[in-house]
């Protein structure tokens, strides 16, 4: 077996509810920040600009071990 494959076995994998909850709470936060900034700006496409954001954000990052 390669170094690569040693080391992604040697990773704890993470759980899909932790992953899930992840993803809904970037959604979140997306949302606020999206509503934050519609409302400076008073342009209120900033709204699904923050909601994709969110998401964005909450499938790349890595949920922490519990």
């Amino acid at each position: 077996m390669s170094d690569k494959n040693k080391k992604r076995a040697d990773k704890p994998q993470v759980s899909p509810e932790a992953r899930r909850k992840q993803v809904i709470v970037g959604i979140v936060m997306g949302a606020i920040v999206g509503v934050v900034i519609s409302l400076l700006t008073q342009f209120w496409l900033w709204l699904p600009a923050g909601v994709a954001l969110g998401l964005a954000t909450g499938v790349i990052m890595k949920p922490p071990q519990n």
